[in-house]
């Protein structure tokens, strides 16, 4: 008996983490993959528990953070090595209220310690009050990250754009249909956005730089980050569309940029050599559609942090659907 067949459209690292979870459990995958998942090719993401200016932490944070750092050791032993950096994240804190907010969100089982800026491991620019530190924090390359997965899953993929999906079917641009026992859609923002849908967009940039300006990665507002070449200045900082287009660069926002990085601490002569961008859907959706297909989407900034853990969630549930 053959084994269930799951079409996985999208390989981003939303789809590269179903393929590589579903293909654990013994079913045959194949994945549908147009190659525009740019957000997920960014060449340092960071790994951070602590979101934003309010320091949400999400309550799946902690586990999905510890998985991503054991995928990345799992990819390495298999031999698909990810530059990476498991060496904390510095989040500097303006003062005294904003730490309260980021008090109040602090779960007691992520590791923390609270720094004055004098005793940071990055000398800060001048007005933080606070600096907090995630140890278990860090850096990862995404693009060697989501090709790791894909190949560890051992999927084919085909490449192609998906125009239209059901529970058990996919058709291409070029009008073959695939055929499976169940679709998990991992689409992103150039999917929804080709597909018509109603959501929330949000482009990022990161220049890319000659050299890190820290070994440690910081952020507040912008993150500074260090990268397999070089290191990262980036942020996501346009304003949210409804439709996805081709992420650019303003002007104003370069220097808005760069503004926010000299925020954190002294550049020092650093020279940006180029930059990247990409954009990523809001409104996570994680599980079973009413067509009776399956999706995960919508992870936003957090695709390497919560990507993983919700990937092995959804492959488990389209698996035990399939399988009886």
């Amino acid at each position: 008996m053959n084994p269930p067949h799951v079409l996985v459209v999208g390989g981003g690292v939303a789809g590269a983490s179903v393929a590589y979870f579903a293909s654990r459990l013994g079913v045959r995958v194949t994945v549908v993959d147009v190659g525009r998942h740019a957000a997920s090719t960014v060449p340092s993401a960071l790994l951070n528990p602590v979101r934003g200016q309010s320091g949400a932490v999400d309550e799946r944070a902690v586990e999905g953070l510890r998985l991503t750092w054991a995928l990345v050791d799992e990819l390495t032993g298999a031999g698909h090595p990810v530059a990476h950096g498991r060496v904390g994240v510095l989040r500097p804190v303006p003062d005294a209220r904003a730490r309260r907010k980021f008090e109040r969100h602090l779960p007691p089982e992520l590791l923390h310690a609270w720094l004055s800026p004098q005793a940071a491991p990055v000398a800060l620019a001048p007005g933080w009050e606070h600096a907090l530190w995630l140890p278990e924090g860090g850096w990862l390359d995404g693009a060697a990250f989501t090709r790791g997965l894909l190949a560890l899953s051992g999927a084919p993929v085909v490449r192609g754009r998906a125009v239209g999906w059901e529970a058990r079917s996919v058709t291409l641009e070029d009008g073959q249909t695939l055929l499976g026992d169940a679709v998990v859609w991992c689409g992103g923002s150039v999917g929804a956005g080709w597909a018509g849908e109603a959501a929330t967009h949000r482009a990022g940039t990161l220049l890319t730089l000659d050299r890190p300006v820290t070994d440690v990665p910081m952020s507040f507002g912008a993150y500074l980050a260090p990268a397999a070449v070089g290191g990262v200045l980036g942020a996501t900082f346009e304003a949210p569309a409804v439709s996805w287009r081709e992420p650019t660069l303003p002007l104003r926002s370069l220097g808005w940029l760069l503004g926010r990085a000299e925020a954190l601490t002294a550049l020092g002569g650093v020279r940006v050599t180029g930059s990247w961008s990409g954009t990523r859907l809001s409104g996570l959706a994680a599980g079973r559609t009413p067509d009776g297909a399956w999706r995960l989407s919508g992870l936003g900034s957090k695709g390497f942090l919560l990507g993983p853990l919700l990937a092995r969630h959804v492959a488990g549930d389209v698996v035990r659907a399939v399988s009886v």
